[in-house]
């Protein structure tokens, strides 16, 4: 396993509801070359309680790379990124949407808010694995990200 430039596991947020979705991110990520740890949060609110170290996450480390799904429950995808870019302890985090929309009002709204990058998710294994493989060479392999404020 390569230990990443930061010297540390990169620390991934995953922002998902979908349990198969969850266990094929999960498999994708173990089969990465890059040392990380993945936490995992279950709908909006949960997210944004993780990030700003609330209700019970007053531990958690600070992600370096958010991987966020749009259709969530309690708060949405959309919800979340806006209050993540619009958070001045937050905003310079990556966010790359990971979701099943294809529509282009999702795309343009999320660019909008902000988001790094967007990726429709395949239902097709191969292509999921190439989308896990892309997130891994280029965010995790090729980009400097900013080093944690923990």
């Amino acid at each position: 396993m390569v230990t990443h430039e930061l010297g540390r596991p990169v620390e991934i947020l995953l922002v998902d509801d979908n349990f198969a979705d969850i266990d094929l991110m999960k498999e994708g990520l173990r089969q990465a070359r890059v040392h990380h740890n993945l936490q995992l949060a279950m709908d909006g609110v949960e997210a944004m309680a993780l990030l700003r170290k609330e209700k019970g996450f007053e531990k958690a480390v600070q992600p370096d790379l958010i991987l966020l799904d749009l259709s969530l429950p309690k708060k949405d995808g959309r919800s979340v990124l806006a209050d993540v870019k619009g958070d001045p302890h937050l905003k310079h985090i990556p966010v790359i949407i990971l979701t099943s929309s294809r529509a282009e009002a999702d795309v343009q709204t999320s660019y909008d808010l902000h988001a790094n990058c967007y990726i429709a998710k395949s239902i097709e294994w191969d292509k999921f694995m190439a989308s896990v493989k892309s997130i891994e060479d280029f965010w995790l392999n090729l980009v400097r990200l900013p080093a944690s404020a923990d």
